[in-house]
């Protein structure tokens, strides 16, 4: 009996200690931590438009407001090595021809014609204008044909292929200085060095924010270290995109919150191509209709709040070749707004109106820089007159 109630009270006070070690280690169980806030930084755009300032966050963290910040580092991957550009055009001059043959090789029947009348003449300049190259310069070329041929009379194919070859060259003029000012600006006066701005505007449709990715292409080809900066910022799917494009080749891309302000992205991004050292920072910007003032507007602000980090060097304008004149109209209109300095023409290889080329370059009084030959991310070229040329006339 003496055994059974020393073990009754055993038992009993094993139970309350199971009990007391329970209930303290419910009382020393903590909470999990919530995860840490993303960071954030601020834009100090001044001349941005009023009622959407705030801050962006980076790639990844939820967009909980509307000023930008650089993309999250992702996760590596083996980066893309672009092709040099040195030659491209040569090499899609195939494409070319396929599309433009038709033209050249209509004004070469013509001008080898035995009989040159006036009929033949009105017909030559008819297919120059058929082809977009607008009336004066359809006019000023058949003038300087005529002349030549009033003098030497009629020619064989050959000959009158050699004299529409020279005569087209002159009239896209190669003296145009065609290159890309991207270079990085060296430290000077007592400032900093700082990276070369190139914007990249046109309307909707033209592939824009494409051909921004084509062209950090270009230039990564060449040597140049590129920032995008994601300055389209009514579709989310247009900073994505970009930035797909960007970390393709290794290049760094700045993009707000969807509905940002602009202005403030493109600021961010100059700022922070400065501060990593980079040569050139592309901004592509939203695409918008030229018949809108308040659109148009805003983009003269862009340009404005970006140069308050440095200079804007380059404006390209992106126009669709397949648009013919429509797209002069288009031209002109964004020549209003910013100080275009250049013209990047898409859709070259699937249009038989090569004659755009000239046409805007007469209208602009800026060269055509770039040509857009196909759907390949290495299908942008730096334009030569005389590649194109001579795919008119293969």
């Amino acid at each position: 009996m003496e055994f059974l109630v020393i073990g009754i009270i055993i038992a009993a006070i094993a139970i309350v200690g199971a009990t007391a070690l329970f209930y303290r280690a419910r009382g020393r169980r903590r909470p999990v931590a919530p995860p840490p806030a993303a960071p954030s930084v601020t834009a100090e755009a001044e001349d941005s438009p009023a009622g959407t300032g705030g801050t962006a966050v980076a790639e990844r963290a939820p967009p909980v407001a509307a000023t930008p910040v650089p993309e999250a580092p992702a996760a590596e991957v083996e980066l893309e090595v672009p092709e040099p550009t040195a030659g491209r055009l040569v090499r899609l001059r195939s494409r070319l021809s396929r599309s433009q043959g038709t033209l050249g090789q209509g004004l070469l029947k013509l001008l080898s014609r035995d009989k040159l009348d006036e009929a033949t003449w009105e017909e030559i300049e008819d297919t120059l204008i058929a082809a977009d190259l607008g009336v004066g310069p359809a006019g000023e070329l058949v003038e300087r044909l005529r002349t030549h041929t009033r003098v030497q009379g009629a020619r064989t194919v050959d000959e009158a292929r050699a004299l529409l070859r020279e005569e087209l060259v002159a009239l896209i003029d190669p003296a145009l200085d065609r290159s890309l000012k991207v270079a990085k600006h060296p430290a000077a006066d007592g400032a900093p060095e700082r990276p070369a701005v190139a914007m990249v505007v046109g309307v909707n449709g033209t592939g824009k924010t494409t051909t921004t990715g084509k062209l950090a292409r270009v230039l990564i080809a060449d040597g140049y270290t590129v920032v995008l900066g994601a300055a389209d910022t009514f579709r989310a799917a247009a900073a994505d995109q970009l930035q797909t494009w960007g970390q393709r080749v290794g290049a760094y891309t700045v993009r707000g919150a969807e509905g940002a302000d602009p202005a403030s992205v493109a600021f961010e991004a100059v700022k922070e191509g400065t501060g990593m050292g980079v040569d050139t920072v592309l901004i592509d910007t939203a695409g918008r209709l030229h018949t809108k003032t308040g659109l148009m507007d805003e983009l003269g602000k862009v340009k404005r709040v970006a140069e308050k980090q440095g200079t804007v060097d380059e404006v390209l304008l992106v126009l669709d070749a397949t648009t013919g004149q429509n797209g002069l109209v288009q031209a002109r209109v964004f020549a209003e707004v910013v100080d275009i300095t250049g013209i990047v023409l898409t859709k070259l290889d699937g249009t038989a109106k090569g004659g755009i080329v000239v046409a805007v370059q007469k209208e602009l009084g800026v060269p055509v820089k770039l040509v857009g030959l196909g759907e390949g991310p290495d299908d942008l070229a730096p334009f030569d007159p005389e590649a194109f040329v001579d795919a008119l006339l293969q």
